[in-house]
């Protein structure tokens, strides 16, 4: 006999398990031809029960390589020096990469050909097979994670009474036609890997923390706890006229409400790098990777018009009852300013998107400052603590006018004394 082993050939004496790993490369390779009673030194010793081997094989291969490769397999039986052999030819699959579903969609379960061997396909090399097959949209490509969970998940779809079995998951994206999560799943999975940075900063300036978390998990359970957390900054300021009294929050909520699933719903999850929130004492800054989609321009998105970057994502969120429809984020955002002297912005990059919610109450506050009392509280923008000099030099005044204006900023609960006499230090409360 003529056959050798190479990149379209392989010989296994009898069969094992091991035959799968060479099924899995040949399909995401150029396909092949496998012979089951040939011996590595090419000499043929044929297969003794061969329906038995062949529904062995047959039943293998079904069974523990995903996506489904049977559709790929062809089985003949040959006779040959006067022995039987089983040929399984395996055509180059469409659904690349195969794997071994018990290793899943990693070096460890991807297999292609390498001259005469099967070996663990690279992490690039399985990136680049399934953007190939499934295409550029991130969020219908196979997962490199199908270990996945939706405990969090469910308990939303739970508490608005939306269905989230294994049908609807279908319906939905997040499993696709071959069973196999997608990166849709991924997001919404228990061990999603694309997380949101969140600080809170002292002063107008990103210089002195005063704390910081980063939120993990499903999307949609970061979306609860992120808006749990800012809630916790946006506090309330109430004004008495004559016997009414009005209470402001420093931010609409509605307009952190849709700024926050701007940021989680419309980003480019393509990208590795955290989402962005910093709060300020005067703003909330919202960015996330991901400009505009190509197409629409920045006064489209002014007027309402909306082309989702992540529709199925979309979608689920519209289902979850979330978001009312396409487009209105951003015009929300502006209308929940209405009435207020401060207004929201809206910044778009080629790679990013930033919207800027000022403190409503911030200029109110200030406002009951004297002109003194403010110039001092710039001090603070570059220093953690300032003292009574540093007050006279600014102000250009005497000790008097600077003890003054110190003593209101206390008073009024915007700073707070520490020691005593020349070695007083002032903080910003």
């Amino acid at each position: 006999m003529s056959l050798i082993e190479n990149i379209t050939n392989e010989f296994k004496r009898e069969y094992t398990p091991q035959i799968n790993k060479s099924i899995v490369a040949f399909a995401n390779t150029s396909g092949g031809t496998l012979y089951i009673g040939i011996a590595d030194d090419g000499s043929v010793v044929g297969v003794q029960d061969v329906d038995s081997t062949l529904l062995t094989v047959s039943n293998s291969i079904r069974d523990a390589i995903k996506p489904d490769v049977t559709l790929f397999v062809d089985y003949q039986i040959e006779e040959m020096e006067g022995n039987t052999v089983i040929k399984i030819i395996v055509q180059k699959g469409t659904a690349s990469p195969y794997y071994i579903a018990s290793k899943g969609i990693r070096p460890g379960g991807v297999y292609i050909r390498q001259g005469a061997s099967s070996v663990p396909a690279t992490e690039a090399a399985i990136l680049r097979m399934i953007k190939d097959t499934d295409g550029e949209k991130y969020e219908d490509v196979r997962s490199l994670n199908q270990d996945l969970t939706f405990t969090e998940a469910a308990k939303e779809f739970e508490t608005r009474k939306v269905p989230f079995g294994a049908s609807q998951q279908k319906t939905l994206g997040v499993i696709n036609a071959d069973n196999i999560y997608t990166n849709l799943g991924l997001l919404l999975s228990d061990q999603c890997v694309h997380t949101v940075k969140l600080a809170v900063f002292q002063g107008a300036v990103k210089a002195v923390f005063q704390n910081r978390h980063e939120f993990t998990g499903s999307i949609l359970k970061q979306l609860n706890d992120i808006y749990a957390y800012i809630d916790r900054y946006n506090s309330l300021r109430s004004e008495i006229k004559g016997l009414h009294r009005t209470d402001m929050r420093d931010y609409p909520i509605e307009a952190i409400r849709e700024a926050l699933l701007n940021a989680l719903v419309h980003r480019d999850y393509s990208y590795s790098d955290s989402t962005l929130i910093s709060i300020f004492d005067d703003r909330i800054e919202f960015v996330s990777i991901g400009g505009l989609v190509k197409g629409i321009s920045f006064d489209d998105m002014m007027l309402g018009v909306s082309v989702a970057r992540n529709r199925k994502l979309a979608n689920i969120f519209y289902r979850l009852t979330l978001i009312e429809a396409y487009g209105t984020g951003v015009p929300k955002i502006i209308r929940s300013y209405d009435g207020f002297s401060v207004k929201p912005q809206i910044e778009v990059t080629d790679n990013a998107f930033k919207i800027t919610l000022p403190n409503t109450n911030a200029g109110i506050e200030m406002s009951t400052l004297t002109d003194n009392e403010c110039i001092a509280l710039e001090l603070f923008k570059n220093r953690q603590y300032i003292v009574r000099k540093d007050v006279e030099t600014v102000l250009s005044g005497s000790q008097a006018l600077a003890s003054r204006t110190l003593r209101g900023l206390v008073e009024k609960g915007k700073i707070r004394a520490a020691g005593q006499g020349k070695n007083t230090k002032y903080e910003i409360c």
